[in-house]
């Protein structure tokens, strides 16, 4: 087996299949941010992990394309699991208002801008 394919295997992607931790957000209410199982809160912008506050582990699990989400597209989070290493699920209504703020706050990191 070439290094390469060994590394492959080491991923978290397993034939179209993602492991990866999911963290609920104390701070933000039914927001919920999934990651690789093997890297973690690594690939996560700093400015995000702050704004979520405190992260609780929520569950593992293996995503695949015919795996069901309750709230997301299982493969808009694989897509953004492999591209990003992460992927942040706010509740309906929510998401376009903290996009906003935080794309706001990272243009201007010295604003004194509460998000909201």
């Amino acid at each position: 087996m070439s290094q390469e394919s060994n590394d492959q295997s080491d991923s978290s992607d397993l034939d179209g299949k993602v492991l990866c931790k999911i963290y609920r957000s104390e701070r933000q209410q039914g927001a919920y941010l999934y990651t690789t199982l093997d890297q973690g809160l690594e690939p996560v912008p700093g400015l995000l992990l702050s704004k979520l506050g405190e992260l609780t582990e929520a569950m593992s699990m293996l995503l695949e394309p015919s795996r069901k989400l309750a709230n997301a597209d299982v493969e808009a989070v694989i897509t953004a699991l492999r591209d990003d290493g992460f992927y942040l699920q706010m509740p309906p209504g929510h998401a376009a208002s903290f996009e906003a703020s935080l794309a706001a706050l990272v243009a201007n990191p010295s604003a004194k801008q509460k998000l909201s």
